[in-house]
């Protein structure tokens, strides 16, 4: 719940929390004006602040796009990160990218109605965003105040192990957020696969990056995700999840201020 929640991100040292409002998240955007309000009083009372919540918002014309939009903004939200979008095999890369540019085109004006950015997460796989130059194909002619790239240098690292920086430096003036986590490459049936690890333990090289935020002059908010397995075992009680998961979102964090 907003209350037990908040007070684990407390307790394990952070000052703020990425929110989820989205279908399956802390908060359901059919519920957004009944418990989004509630969601941000309960971390506010924790000491904690709420910029920024991730959303699956990517159709402008979705009537639950502007309330979710309208609320967040009312309650002091400053960023939010976008839904997917995927290609459609049946067009070419460039269409798709059309296609998506007239989607992203109007949630930009909603966001600055709103007063809110607008971030694209560049996440590795075969959705638009995993090379990035296709994130900077559609939005290098939007106002970087509203719409932009919440750039995870996660999966930046597994789409191009060493040519991260030259994607990074091709969207700098659109990042105003940031994803924090780590991974490592595994093998499975003669395949490489990805394997989540705390930050520090993979291949993501945090040194070379903060320097490179540095040189770029990128500023904002920066979400950790805990995605590798956290519990040892099934059938534990929800004060003993609460327990490893604070011991572990406290190690990523001290983990993460030593390259900060």
């Amino acid at each position: 719940d907003y209350h037990g929640a908040a007070e684990a991100c407390a307790v394990a040292g952070m000052n703020g929390a990425d929110l989820t409002v989205r279908p399956g998240g802390h908060v359901l955007p059919g519920n957004v004006a009944r418990d989004l309000p509630l969601a941000v009083k309960a971390f506010k009372e924790a000491g904690l602040a709420i910029e920024m919540m991730t959303s699956g918002i990517t159709d402008p014309d979705d009537p639950l796009t502007e309330k979710v939009l309208q609320t967040a903004s009312e309650l002091g939200i400053r960023y939010y990160r976008y839904g997917y979008y995927t290609y459609d095999p049946a067009l070419s890369v460039v269409n798709n990218l059309e296609k998506i540019k007239v989607k992203m085109n109007g949630l930009a004006r909603l966001n600055e109605k709103y007063r809110i950015h607008g971030a694209y997460q560049n996440h590795a796989g075969s959705n638009f965003g995993a090379p990035v130059w296709d994130l900077w194909t559609v939005i290098k002619d939007m106002d970087p105040q509203w719409s932009g790239c919440q750039y995870d240098v996660r999966h930046a690292t597994v789409e191009g192990n060493r040519s991260w920086p030259l994607g990074m430096k091709l969207l700098k003036d659109h990042i105003r957020c940031m994803v924090s986590k780590d991974v490592t490459w595994g093998q499975k049936d003669g395949r490489a696969v990805e394997v989540n690890v705390p930050i520090g333990e993979g291949i993501v090289d945090f040194e070379d990056y903060f320097k490179l935020v540095d040189e770029l002059d990128i500023h904002g908010p920066i979400t950790m995700h805990l995605e590798y397995p956290m519990f040892p075992k099934k059938d534990m009680s929800v004060e003993e999840m609460k327990a490893i998961a604070i011991q572990l979102m406290r190690r990523d964090l001290v983990a993460l201020k030593k390259y900060l």
